[in-house]
């Protein structure tokens, strides 16, 4: 076990040390304590969560959690992160569903690792977080909304938003769904900031790329979210070749879905696209009204038994570079990306 840490710290560091010498310094990353050059990303986790609020949309709020309590709670897990070197971290949580820069912000001066939150809204669970006016709201409407926190701050807290962050609910895609991918396009194209979205399945991912072509925004601007749900590798390797980040972000301890993933970024090796993959837990996070916040994941399976699977597999060092470094940071990368 001492060996495995130790060769784990030594190819991590090895990594931080490459992306000291890949600068892409002509991009900003915008985190929850300001901007920050996409050279200092570092090994990123791109998809998790620090807390996670599951409560009908009238329910949640700022009074349900102590935040002193909270950051308690989940320091012990980012205190995880540090051997590996892990410098930057992407909450997903949207607004209505436990949202909090503030919180982000603080946690980020503790552990001295970024962290990125979102503007956007999450239609999936049958748009149980969704607010109720967005039946009257037009998608214009709505990129109103996040362009003002993009550029104003989130609330009163100043803090910025670095991606847009949404969910759909179905493959067909609802009204609802439609609005939220306009509204992410319009965004994007006023902001720079990158579209994350909570997809599943090919046919959900090929019908937002329709909306995205309509609005003149190129696939890069684009992470397709749990893209290892599709069965399809042909699929998955259209969309790839479209330049759509391909985001394999549910690992588990669990050797099933780990297995899963590995072939997954196997097929992506062959097919020479290691280029487009992001790779994150989908963890966390701390669940207000839970007992301590609930049974929360750790954000460190992809660095040791995932990590000793893909490297058994034949996956490089330099490819692991490629995935959490190199990868992370040309797709949240601010800048606006229009159909050439």
């Amino acid at each position: 076990m001492t060996s495995f840490k130790f060769f784990s710290a030594f190819v991590f560091f090895s990594l931080m040390i490459l992306s000291v010498s890949c600068r892409k310094d002509e991009y900003k990353i915008v985190t929850v304590t300001g901007e920050i050059p996409a050279s200092r990303m570092g090994i990123t986790l791109p998809h998790e969560h620090v807390l996670f609020d599951l409560g009908m949309i009238d329910s949640i709020g700022f009074h349900k959690y102590n935040k002193d309590s909270v950051i308690r709670r989940m320091l012990p897990l980012f205190e995880e992160l540090k051997p590996f070197k892990v410098q930057t971290f992407v909450d997903g949580t949207p607004e209505f569903m436990g949202r909090d820069p503030q919180l982000l912000a603080d946690l980020s001066r503790k552990t001295g690792i970024n962290i990125i939150s979102n503007v956007g809204w999450y239609a999936a669970d049958n748009g149980r977080h969704l607010p109720r006016e967005i039946k009257d709201m037009s998608a214009e409407e709505i990129a109103l909304i996040w362009i003002g926190e993009a550029k104003n701050g989130i609330g009163n807290t100043g803090i910025k938003p670095g991606v847009i962050s949404i969910a759909i609910d179905s493959i067909g895609l609802s009204e609802n769904d439609k609005k939220l991918v306009a509204a992410a396009c319009l965004t994007h194209l006023e902001t720079g900031l990158t579209i994350m979205s909570h997809t599943g399945a090919a046919a959900g991912a090929y019908a937002q790329l329709k909306i995205l072509e309509k609005y003149g925004v190129d696939p890069s601007a684009f992470i397709w979210s749990h893209a290892m749900e599709e069965a399809s590798r042909s699929k998955v390797l259209t969309i790839a070749e479209k330049g759509v980040w391909i985001a394999f972000d549910g690992i588990l301890p669990e050797m099933e879905p780990s297995v899963r993933i590995s072939e997954m970024i196997k097929y992506m090796k062959s097919i020479r696209r290691l280029d487009h993959v992001l790779l994150s837990h989908d963890a966390g996070g701390y669940q207000p009204g839970l007992p301590n916040g609930g049974n929360i994941r750790s954000y460190s399976e992809l660095f040791g038994s995932f990590k000793l699977l893909m490297l058994s597999e034949g996956i490089t060092q330099d490819e692991l570079y490629q995935m959490m470094v190199k990868n992370p940071a040309a797709a949240f990368g601010v800048r606006v990306r229009r159909v050439k």
